[in-house]
């Protein structure tokens, strides 16, 4: 009963692409031969104060398989008076749902299913814009594109790959004025935090050639097995079964649905059709346990084989970052303990990278995790500013 549930849910997400031949939600199968980053279609997009271009663009997943992907690429329409040519940003969402209508390419154009969480992704694309920077906008791998499967939720290396290939989309992309060779950037946080963070694990050996002089990491949840007792039976315990969707479409061969009852088969092909605070509001306080055939949660199966070896793939802050990065979470933390993202940076640290660690400022402990980012936003553009004019400092390493 479970399989036929799954595979019915899958059917039901696979036929959602545009009858457009040409929009970028639409791919071919075979996907046309050609490198990590290149693009593979556009369509002119809208966007206040900036020129906006969808696309659809090759990149790779946790399997190292080619995959098409889509994504924003946004040219303010402010000059750029800094130095040199106009630098470019990465921008990693933080989580937006499950579901094809969800994607941020889509609700930054004012379509698709827009909800608080969209707002604040478009908050922080101003914030960038503001600073004149070019910004790389990624949809993660997803149902958005047909046949792109489930969104593997804060699977590191397919989400490092999709920030890595969307610069160099952009650098890529004609008519946008933007070098080939120029300065770039990341930022992202939350889920973008992650894939921020596994991006600069990942820069120096996935994509040498793209002069990144910074990262922002905001938020990160770098150790899965910690989330998955954090999350359980809390107001955010959606997250919990994104994580599990992205597992399972990521890592079939563990056959996590295995170990679902009727219960947790159904929650999983209704988080599938959830945009975030859709999420939150169906799934507050649903205890993993409920949900297994035997009775157990979820972190109960984490440290067995294969779940083990699975969550320690996915764990970041094992990887020396080539580049100066930032490292931004608040003490206060509702959804992510700070302790996460701080061991991250320790552990980057201990690797001799140059991490600046700073906490998050937010004034109270409820919707924390929320309300964060919006100084982020400003925190990572003008942490930003310096690293592209190479004031990025030395961090604080030993000082946190």
């Amino acid at each position: 009963m479970t399989a036929t549930l799954v595979a019915a849910g899958t059917a039901a997400t696979s036929a959602v692409a545009s009858a457009d031949t040409n929009s970028v939600y639409t791919s071919s199968s075979p996907l046309p031969a050609g490198e990590n980053g290149d693009v593979v279609k556009s369509q002119p997009s809208t966007y206040n104060g900036a020129k906006a271009t969808r696309i659809q663009y090759l990149s790779r997943d946790n399997k190292n398989k080619q995959v098409a992907v889509s994504g924003t690429v946004l040219v303010p329409d402010k000059p750029w008076n800094g130095p040199g040519e106009r630098p470019i940003v990465a921008y990693a969402p933080f989580t937006f749902g499950m579901g094809p209508d969800c994607a941020p390419s889509k609700t930054l154009a004012g379509e698709g299913a827009s909800d608080l969480i969209s707002g604040f992704q478009g908050g922080f694309v101003n914030a960038l814009l503001g600073a004149g920077f070019a910004v790389a906008q990624t949809d993660y791998i997803g149902p958005w594109v047909e046949g792109g499967g489930d969104h593997p939720y804060v699977v590191r290396l397919s989400e490092a790959h999709t920030v890595l290939d969307v610069i160099r989309a952009a650098q890529r992309l004609p008519g946008t004025g933007l070098s080939a060779k120029g300065p770039v950037g990341i930022a992202g946080y939350s889920e973008g935090g992650s894939a921020a963070a596994a991006a600069a694990e990942l820069a120096a050996t996935y994509a040498p050639e793209l002069d990144i002089k910074g990262v922002y990491s905001g938020a990160p949840p770098a150790d899965k097995a910690v989330l998955s007792k954090s999350l359980d039976g809390g107001m955010y315990a959606g997250f919990l079964g994104y994580a599990l969707i992205g597992l399972n479409q990521a890592y079939p061969e563990a056959r996590l649905m295995d170990l679902a009852n009727q219960a947790g088969a159904e929650l999983f092909l209704r988080a599938r059709q959830t945009c975030t605070m859709n999420a939150v509001l169906q799934f507050m306080y649903k205890q993993s346990s409920s949900l297994t055939k035997d009775g157990k949660p979820v972190s109960a199966y984490l440290t067995q084989p294969p779940f083990d070896a699975i969550v320690a793939e996915n764990r970041i802050g094992t990887i020396k970052p080539a580049m100066p990065v930032m490292v931004e979470h608040s003490p206060l933390d509702d959804v992510i303990p700070a302790a996460v993202g701080k061991q991250m940076a320790k552990d980057w640290c201990g690797k001799g990278a140059n991490v600046q660690w700073k906490d998050l400022t937010t004034f109270t402990p409820f919707l924390s995790h929320a309300l964060g980012m919006t100084t982020a936003s400003g925190d990572a553009t003008e942490w930003l500013k310096g690293a592209f004019t190479g004031q990025a400092g030395n961090g604080n390493c030993g000082r946190f």
